[in-house]
């Protein structure tokens, strides 16, 4: 059983994944950020796309997915919140249900706290999740709609999988996050990674995807009880650091 998995760098720091099921040759792209790219993307990959999987409902996940159903006729797979874009998904899913890419299955996490209903798609054969603006290289999403504790046990459920797991986040916000996490964590493996950042950035690289064990070893939002030990609630903690983030200027 295998995938491969095809990365692209869309709208201003948006990433697009397409994923084809190596056995069928059935293709997915995860959200729907830019429908002109994704469809470029997948005309000079030679790809028949039979799904999209979104991750949640904002614009820069789901807007594409009129253009793009209407010129695949693929099906729209996504939590019930993604209606809010315009149109219901074609398959609504949740936590615990199971997608199928030929022969791939995706495990569906909810991993609200960006959005209340954000999903995960969770390739656990391959060792991929697809994690949509919950979890980042160094970072976490804004809490829009969530509560800190909605979101901390969203992260719990994606610090669970394996450490080898490979993370494809949504957004090139690496370098930032970096700057913000040197500003509340002076750990030498933070430095050493935030090092390796900046000069891969300066030269145009891409930061993700990420991998499990590299977040829980450096990721403040991660870290945050060992940050703030003032703090005895871990999600409470949790929410100091994301404060300080939604703040920091640096």
């Amino acid at each position: 059983m295998s995938i491969t998995i095809h990365q692209f760098p869309c709208l201003s720091d948006n990433y697009g994944f397409l994923v084809r099921d190596d056995a069928t040759g059935q293709a997915a792209c995860i959200d729907t950020p830019d429908a002109a790219a994704i469809l470029r993307e997948l005309n000079s990959l030679g790809w028949t796309l039979t799904h999209i999987l979104n991750t949640h409902w904002h614009p820069d996940h789901a807007g594409g997915n009129a253009e793009i159903k209407a010129a695949t006729g693929c099906t729209v797979v996504g939590p019930a919140e993604v209606e809010r874009i315009g149109t219901a998904p074609d398959q609504v899913v949740a936590d615990g249900d199971v997608v199928m890419l030929g022969e791939t299955t995706f495990a569906v996490l909810d991993t609200g706290g960006h959005t209340l209903g954000h999903v995960s798609y969770v390739d656990a054969a391959d060792d991929v999740a697809f994690v949509g603006d919950t979890l980042f290289a160094l970072g976490c999403g804004r809490l829009f709609e969530g509560t800190p504790q909605q979101m901390w046990t969203s992260l719990a459920k994606l610090t669970a999988l394996p450490d080898q797991t490979a993370v494809y986040c949504a957004h090139e916000y690496t370098a930032s996050n970096a700057r913000f996490a040197l500003s509340v964590d002076a750990d030498p493996a933070l430095k050493a990674r935030a090092d390796t950042i900046f000069a891969a950035r300066e030269k145009g690289e891409w930061t993700v995807p990420t991998s499990i064990g590299l977040e829980k070893a450096t990721n403040p939002f991660l870290r945050a009880p060992l940050l703030r030990p003032d703090i005895a609630d871990p999600a409470e903690a949790f929410g100091a650091v994301r404060a300080a983030k939604d703040s920091f200027q640096g």
